[in-house]
């Protein structure tokens, strides 16, 4: 248990090659994120809608209809889980979360070392808690392969953020935790060997290559734990 769950102290994020493989495997839907959370619920108290899937029926059979409203700009079963008047999710309970072995999909992948891993920093007001924590997180490296790694993590979240009106407009990611993850699953176009030495090395790729890829990307945008903008007055119950 974490003894300061918001506090300043530095969290240990994991070796970030092995935390990279399990994210990336995670997030083409082959494992969960294991994130050493120790207490901290800031994901589950931010304000976050979450995507639920059609087919995630465990987890949409444990919980209320009322409280799911269609994904907007998703096809017919896409649905949101939104949050109560305090921005928690109302699944979050006194002891953690009350369907947390039926949990959606989208909250097995969430991990907040995605800010720390690609330099994403989280501005919304309401997530200030999640900020706080990613802030925390530290990553050690067993080689320096490691560190390229981190390095193109950082450059791919550095370009979507200043291309970001250049990408197909129905992909683009839309906010923080979108622009890391998509930044997590395309590190690799943004590597390449020195044609001198054969060190592998951090480039920007050609725009066509990136918006391609973000558009045939392994899971869309969407499917990340997120705020949508043009849903901002929605709420569970409401």
């Amino acid at each position: 248990m974490d003894k300061d769950v918001n506090g300043d102290a530095d969290l240990d994020a994991g070796e970030f090659s092995s935390w990279l493989g399990q994210m990336q495997e995670a997030l083409k839907g082959g494992g969960v994120s294991d994130v050493p959370c120790n207490g901290c619920t800031a994901c589950c108290t931010s304000s976050q809608f979450v995507h639920i899937d059609p087919d995630e029926v465990d987890t949409l059979d444990h919980i209320p209809s009322e409280l799911l409203f269609p994904a907007p700009g998703l096809p017919a079963g896409h649905v949101l889980l939104g949050y109560d008047e305090r921005g928690h999710c109302p699944m979050l309970g006194d002891d953690g979360c009350s369907i947390y072995a039926h949990r959606p999909r989208a909250c097995r992948v969430y991990d907040c070392r995605v800010f720390a891993a690609t330099g994403v920093e989280v501005e919304e007001p309401s997530k200030e808690a999640v900020g706080r924590r990613a802030r925390r997180w530290r990553f050690s490296y067993e080689s320096p392969d490691a560190h390229r790694q981190h390095d193109a993590a950082r450059a791919a979240a550095a370009y979507l953020g200043a291309h970001h009106n250049e990408l197909p407009p129905d992909v683009r990611p839309v906010g923080a935790t979108q622009r890391a993850v998509v930044a997590v699953e395309l590190l690799n176009l943004f590597t390449a060997s020195d044609p001198t030495t054969g060190i592998p090395v951090v480039v920007e790729p050609p725009p066509d290559d990136v918006a391609a890829a973000v558009r045939h990307r392994s899971r869309p945008a969407a499917t990340t734990r997120t705020r949508e903008p043009g849903d901002r007055n929605r709420r569970t119950g409401a």
